[in-house]
Order: C-alpha cells, then structure tokens, then sequence
C-alpha cells in the first residue's frame, strides 16, 4: 500500500503543480489513498521531495526546472502569489513584493529566461529588473501585472 501510495504522490508532482500537504492528501483520496497528514509528511520526507523556489510546488529533489514550459507556469504562479506593485522607468522595471518574498520572485523571473530581461537583482521586497529596452520594459510590467491579477 505504501509503495502504491508513494508512486500515485510522485505521479501528481510530476503531473500538477502541488503547493501543501492537504491539497495533496485531497488529491490523493480522490484516486482512493485516505492518507492522514502524517503520513504524507512520512511519504514526502522518505521520497526526499523539495518545494520548488519560484512557485513552492512539490518535485523530486534534483529535477531541472529549465524546461520552459515549467519555468513559466512557475514565474505565473510566483508573480500571482508575492508581485505587490509594478513601475516602469524607461529600461528598468521596479517590482515590489512582500518581505521576504523578492527571492522567490525573481528566481522564477531568471528561470524563465524572458527575452525582454537582460538581468534581475533582488533585495528582500524589491527587485530590479534591466530590460533590453524601453519598450520591452513596458512589455514586460504589463505581462507581470497581468500574471498578478490572475
């Protein structure tokens, strides 16, 4: 049963983005695992799973996350989740985040790899983004203010 259990968690991480033990635990009784939150905690621990940086989803510890049909999804969910405000000066976009959360946001933003992104630096709740010009600047703001209001 365990070993059961263990291949259907792997086979929803690899298949769905899953942010919380309880969001798993439901997904894991709607293919007929009743599992308890401890038992999870047991099962992600000897699986050796990890939260991802960008968006804190489960995956297997080690896997890339450059492929960028994820990096995307994850840049999606990160900006959704911590982008507070957006300011464009020319080539530079200002992003404010929660404290604590410009890390996690901008670790999404470089592993997207966005052409109009030519470097970012984060600090605790800003990030500065140099894009390759003014008009991929405004490009840029608008696609995260978008990813935000989702």
């Amino acid at each position: 049963m365990k070993a059961r259990r263990q291949a259907v968690i792997l086979d929803l991480i690899d298949r769905e983005p899953l942010h919380s033990q309880e969001r798993l635990r439901r997904r894991l009784r709607q293919r007929g695992f009743n599992a308890t939150q401890a038992t999870i905690s047991r099962d992600i621990a000897d699986l050796g799973l990890v939260k991802r940086a960008g968006d804190g989803a489960y995956q297997r510890a080690g896997v890339d996350t450059s492929n960028p049909e994820t990096a995307q999804t994850a840049l999606e969910r990160a900006a959704g989740e911590f982008l507070r405000r957006v300011e464009r000066v020319q080539q530079l976009v200002v992003i404010r985040t929660g404290r604590g959360q410009a890390q996690a946001l901008a670790e999404a933003l470089d592993r997207a790899q966005l052409s109009e992104s030519a470097g970012t630096i984060a600090g605790d709740d800003t990030i500065l983004i140099i894009a390759r010009d003014a008009r991929r600047a405004a490009a840029l703001a608008n696609r995260l203010e978008a990813y935000a209001e989702r």
